[in-house]
């Protein structure tokens, strides 16, 4: 694709606009939206007490004798 024109001038280039049905004026911006909901909703702190390992009811050796 080449560049044949660069038109600087807004009346050219709104009659142009105009002239192929496009609108000469660009859309409005939409403001921005807000964060997902999943965001809002605060996390529950895990209990970490739950997550540890019950010590053994026996006592456990690991060294290996032949």
């Amino acid at each position: 694709m080449r560049i044949i024109a660069f038109i600087t001038e807004a009346a050219p280039v709104e009659q142009i606009l105009t002239h192929i049905g496009e609108p000469p004026r660009p859309p409005p911006i939409s403001p921005a939206r807000g964060p997902p909901a999943w965001d809002e909703a605060p996390e529950p702190m895990p209990d970490w007490d739950l997550l540890q390992q019950p010590e053994p009811d026996f006592e456990f050796d690991q060294r290996v004798s032949w």
